[in-house]
């Protein structure tokens, strides 16, 4: 229901109230926190680079940010020991190229002289919500608009644990979603708001084969693509931070984070010639209780894998002084058994004996030029799902067979020192069969998934450089973000409702 006149303009006043109040929050933690934080952005202290040597506008990386991933989180040359033991820079054949990327700074540690300290790391994101219409009721805990809410915040092991072992390991605390978000059946019980979260453990070499350069390792992680690389797959995609209260469009295909920390996987890479990169991996749903430990809903998901799900990822990235272009694909296979029972009215954690079949296959390709002093950005990423829903009837489809498809067009400006400024935009679409069980009403209109629309961020990150106050123990970012929706879950009308200013301050500490 519309409002009249001067209801939106106390509301308008309302809201430039809290812009206001979340400006002033952000900078009196920026300058309060810089020199009492206790803990530290670990990969920055491990390294000895400041932050613009790994991210363009974190957590988007670069060449170097790349290899230091690839290399298992190993890299070392900061002014603290690498691991308790020794000062070890990792693999010693890829170390010195890798440091090709880097810029030297003043007090490198090589030599080690400072004692260890732990690669653990905490990050939080302050965050103002205001939506072009107000949340459906009921909204409690929330006001019906122009919330500002600390979420998430998420601690971390992120670093090396001897020279050929490191791991990101991310454990977090969302805030609790609108009563409006919940269901009133016996499944509420299985939301949490702490959870484990983005995991990836690596082993990682190098080694030489006649002509051929090959660093290699084996990840273990808990969700697909969070050990990729590139910043156009899913796990790692812009926009890197979301409000937690807006609405965003319903239907997604299952690569794109149904599954999240809800499983386990293991798998090889390789990267041929600082060139070509190869990847298989094998993931397994964890067990509904196994979930549930972690702070999982396991009825969040579809339901239970059907044996083990197969990932791949093949990308060719040549790079000529400043130019760097990658080219590739990625894909995972899942057979899926429904919950019997998701509301758990029934009491039941079972799976229907009929399997949904999803194919899920990415193209996807990034562009990077760096200049004297900043970074051309430009990404794009296509998904086509592939689906056969021999379960449908029993889970609510109507046809045996639907496709969905996906698409972003992503280009980043970042610059000033260390890339303190960026400047971040984003084409984004979602399209696919027309079903009218699967996307029934009131969630979509039209029978239909298709949605589509624009996001815009500024950031900018204060504290990246080498010399600034509280480095390497401290970082920030202040964002704001504004998505702008020209259809929404299957229809134009009233879609741009749901368009959003999203002001937030990231803390790495």
């Amino acid at each position: 229901m519309r409002r009249d006149r001067s209801d939106r303009s106390l509301r308008n006043f309302r809201f430039a109230f809290a812009f206001a109040e979340i400006i002033l929050l952000g900078a009196w933690l920026t300058i309060g926190l810089t020199r009492s934080a206790q803990a530290l952005p670990s990969f920055a202290r491990q390294t000895g680079q400041p932050c613009g040597t790994c991210h363009t506008s974190f957590p988007g990386l670069t060449p170097f940010g790349r290899r230091f991933k690839l290399l298992g989180y190993t890299t070392g040359g900061g002014l603290y020991k690498t691991t308790p033991f020794s000062n070890n820079a990792g693999p010693n054949e890829a170390y010195a190229s890798l440091r090709n990327y880097a810029t030297s700074v003043d007090g490198d540690g090589a030599a080690g002289q400072r004692a260890w300290v732990p690669p653990i790391s905490m990050m939080a994101i302050v965050g103002f919500t205001h939506t072009q219409a107000d949340l459906t009721p009921p909204t409690s805990p929330y006001k019906p608009n122009n919330n500002t809410v600390l979420t998430p915040f998420s601690g971390f092991w992120g670093g090396a644990i001897t020279s050929n072992i490191g791991a990101f390991v991310q454990v977090t605390y969302n805030a609790p979603a609108p009563l409006s978000a919940l269901t009133g059946t016996p499944a509420d019980q299985f939301i949490h708001t702490w959870t484990w979260d983005n995991t990836d453990f690596r082993f990682a070499n190098t080694a030489r084969i006649g002509s051929l350069d090959l660093i290699y390792g084996i990840t273990a992680n808990n969700n697909p693509t969070v050990q990729d690389v590139w910043n156009t797959t899913p796990a790692w995609t812009f926009p890197f931070a979301v409000s937690n209260l807006a609405a965003t469009p319903a239907a997604k295909t299952i690569i794109e984070g149904a599954f999240a920390a809800h499983v386990g996987g293991v798998g090889g890479y390789a990267l041929l010639n600082d060139m070509l990169y190869l990847e298989v991996t094998g993931y397994q749903t964890l067990r509904f209780g196994q979930q549930n430990s972690l702070g999982l809903d396991p009825f969040a998901t579809p339901g239970l894998f059907s044996g083990v799900a197969p990932y791949w990822r093949v990308a060719f990235e040549p790079n000529w002084g400043p130019h760097t272009f990658m080219v590739g694909t990625y894909g995972m296979i899942f057979a899926i058994n429904p919950w019997f029972d998701s509301t758990f009215t029934q009491g039941s954690t079972a799976t229907l004996a009929q399997s949904n079949r999803f194919t899920d296959i990415g193209f996807d390709s990034q562009y990077q030029y760096q200049g004297s002093n900043y970074w051309v950005t430009l990404r794009a990423n296509y998904i086509r799902e592939f689906q056969r829903l021999d379960a449908g009837f029993a889970t609510g489809s109507s046809n045996p067979t639907d496709l969905l498809n996906t698409l972003r067009l992503t280009g980043e400006v970042t610059f000033g020192g260390n890339n303190r400024f960026a400047l971040s935009g984003q084409y984004f679409k979602v399209w696919g069969t027309s079903d009218p069980l699967l996307y029934a009403a009131p969630t979509f209109a039209n029978n239909s998934p298709n949605s589509d629309g624009w996001i815009a961020e500024l950031d900018y990150i204060p504290f990246g450089l080498s010399r600034a106050p509280g480095w390497p123990w401290f970082n920030a970012k202040l964002g704001l973000q504004y998505i702008h929706y020209n259809k929404f879950n299957g229809t134009t009308l009233g879609a741009q409702d749901n368009n959003t200013v999203f002001l937030h301050a990231w803390f790495a500490m």
